[in-house]
């Protein structure tokens, strides 16, 4: 089984290195990987979940009705990506159900950090992807948290898959520079071993960044993005399809793995 999800989150990363970004730019970005995205998922017939913040929910009403219309899961993201509260596992569960008339059973931390598991529990979510199980320098340390999906305080975590040994990332970063036959084996060996294979993106890595030297954006998220990124997406879901994978969404997952730890 195939987990494929996007961070659709307003684009902040500029800010964080120093650059005066507003939330309109940011959206533009943003709206216009989702879109690119969508494209590639419907040319494939493959379903994801998209972990949304409030405020790309807000200001992009048509890109979210697409999301909806062509069956993919919505799932919560927060509010303010870069302001991330406490109260946002309340805030956005509520915001989003609302507006767009679903129910929301999963959660995911801006930039995968910790979230209150009683906060997760008592507002009615089934399953919480905020944990990347590696040591990635100044951003995680999670080398003694469990490698595979498992239940706490009620709630199923669904970390993002590392590799079984060494635990190599397998989340975006590593399909912008990894040489891509390399980054391929790499997640057959991982699903082989556990099964199920969870992984993430964000739309404007989707974005030519690379023609943007003003964002100021480090060569490790610029290194084949855009068209390079759109590019790569869809020759791993063809491999992944040429192999016999079902893409499923978080929920249908989560479901069928509740059923297991009960």
């Amino acid at each position: 089984m195939i987990l494929l999800s996007f961070d659709t989150e307003e684009f902040d990363v500029p800010r964080e290195h120093g650059v005066d970004f507003s939330l309109e730019q940011g959206m533009a970005v943003s709206i216009y990987g989702t879109e690119k995205i969508l494209d590639i998922l419907k040319a494939n017939d493959v379903k994801a979940t998209f972990y949304c913040t409030a405020n790309f929910v807000r200001h992009a009403p048509a890109t979210m009705q697409r999301i909806q219309a062509e069956g993919h899961e919505i799932a919560c993201h927060g509010c303010d990506h870069w302001q991330p509260k406490a109260t946002d596992v309340r805030e956005s569960k509520q915001y989003i159900e609302k507006q767009m008339n679903i129910v929301c059973h999963g959660y995911r931390q801006p930039r995968m950090f910790p979230v209150s598991d009683d906060e997760l529990q008592k507002n009615g979510y089934v399953y919480n992807s905020s944990l990347n199980p590696a040591f990635i320098p100044g951003r995680y340390m999670h080398l003694t948290a469990p490698r595979t999906a498992f239940m706490k305080d009620g709630v199923l975590q669904i970390p993002a898959s590392v590799t079984p040994l060494l635990r190599i990332p397998l989340f975006w970063l590593s399909l912008h520079n990894f040489p891509e036959k390399f980054y391929h084996w790499l997640v057959l060996r991982t699903l082989k071993k556990d099964g199920y294979f969870n992984t993430y993106f964000h739309p404007w890595e989707f974005y030519e960044l690379k023609e943007h030297p003003e964002f100021r954006m480090p060569f490790i998220i610029r290194n084949h993005s855009g068209k390079q990124m759109q590019e790569r997406l869809d020759r791993l879901i063809k491999t992944l399809k040429s192999r016999g994978e079902q893409f499923v969404t978080y929920y249908d997952f989560a479901q069928h793995k509740v059923n297991l730890f009960i």
